[in-house]
């Protein structure tokens, strides 16, 4: 059977706008959640945020775009898109055949216009330029139409495991030889309609978040995006490759449409079927980035998944900490960060834990560590108990 491995990458998040300046920042321990400048909320004097401090007019600059029509998430993925591309070197030529796929995850898509989306349902505008940039599609639709992409073009939301699901996805279609090669992530801008929607849930905080401490008090929404190329190893002989997508596996919680179940069902489901697919015993991981969202469900269920998995948990740290969660991205930009881990045989810590959750007992990486990398899985666990869990491997 063919490996599928990873031949380009590109991300932006709060922490960097490349794939260098966010392992930079992972390394030094930076985090990028703050108040936020850029965006009108009447949260924005009260929480923090994974603000990207990058404004939409300098965006259109940056992407030479001249339409008023592009949302903010849009330009995000393009930016993301356009890095991973360029990065395992495709050609204009090979984006526009059959058999390059895309496949992207969000949440948001349009709706980052909330006041716009507003106005114009309620027809109290007229010849509104976002009018085709509200649907969740929209985002996968521009960049399909920038780049005459040809091949299975797709778009997934499943929350908080969409990208994560992309890249799963796009791994299918490569071994059930639908595509050569599968542009595949996700992307989420901030928005008053997840703003608010959490809000209304209790569970953002109004601190950085604290994954897996004791004293967690919530999340903090980000914003960012993320892609990599996915090729079969045949394919690309002479090109380069950052690692294997050895494993990867979806469960369903399916006990709460927004919380997992004690016992950690879906996560557990998720890892152990990943783990199954790599050809890996659980002591074979060298590290877990966790979905470590800060939140109290989140972090006590998924440490008890990883208990149930692993006799020895291995090191893990949650980036969260580092980005803010965002969202449809999560699962993409985290597939980055542990691609960077195996890359440079590394490892970055939580940040803001101090006490360890007291029915636990388990606690993150807390200090920059070098050591060696084999195996990274990483977690994305989404709204309805959709869980994703996937493993990067060394060469």
């Amino acid at each position: 059977m063919s490996r599928i491995v990873v031949t380009g990458i590109g991300i932006i998040s709060a922490i960097g706008d490349s794939a260098e300046k966010n392992r930079n920042a992972l390394k030094n321990s930076f985090c990028g959640i703050s108040s936020i400048d850029l965006f009108e909320t009447k949260y924005a004097k009260l929480l923090p945020f994974g603000e990207i401090k990058i404004d939409n007019n300098t965006f259109r600059q940056l992407l030479n775009i001249s339409s008023t029509g592009v949302t903010r998430t849009s330009m995000l993925a393009q930016h993301a898109f356009e890095q991973a591309i360029q990065d395992s070197n495709l050609t204009k030529e090979e984006l526009a055949t059959e058999d390059t796929a895309l496949i992207n995850g969000n949440t948001v898509g349009g709706m980052c216009l909330t006041d716009e989306l507003y106005n114009d349902a309620n027809k109290h505008s007229t010849d509104s330029p976002y009018v085709t940039s509200y649907d969740l599609g929209s985002v996968t639709m521009h960049l399909q139409e920038l780049y005459n992409i040809q091949g299975v073009c797709n778009t997934i939301n499943t929350a908080c495991s969409s990208s994560a699901n992309a890249i799963m996805y796009g791994a299918r279609l490569l071994k059930q030889g639908k595509a050569k090669r599968a542009i595949v992530g996700g992307v989420d801008s901030l928005a008053k309609f997840t703003i608010n929607g959490f809000n209304a849930l209790h569970i953002l905080s109004s601190e950085p978040c604290k994954p897996f401490d004791q004293n967690r008090s919530g999340l903090n929404l980000g914003e960012g995006a993320a892609f990599l190329v996915l090729e079969r190893e045949e394919d690309c002989i002479d090109k380069k490759k950052y690692a294997v997508l050895s494993g990867y596996s979806n469960a369903n919680d399916a006990f709460h449409a927004s919380s997992l179940s004690d016992t950690g069902e879906g996560p557990y489901n998720a890892m152990k079927e990943a783990l199954k697919i790599a050809n890996l015993n659980p002591s074979d991981i060298s590290f877990i980035n966790a979905h470590g969202t800060g939140t109290e469900n989140n972090d006590l269920v998924e440490g008890t998944a990883m208990k149930r998995i692993f006799d020895q948990t291995p090191p893990f740290a949650s980036s969260k900490s580092n980005t803010g969660h965002t969202l449809g991205a999560a699962g993409a930009i985290e597939a980055v960060y542990s691609i960077l881990s195996i890359q440079h045989q590394e490892l970055y810590p939580s940040l803001h834990f101090e006490h360890e959750i007291e029915d636990l007992k388990l606690q993150p990486l807390q200090t920059y560590t070098q050591r060696p990398v084999q195996h990274v899985m990483s977690n994305s666990f989404g709204f309805a108990g959709n869980c994703s869990s996937l493993i990067f491997s060394a060469l």
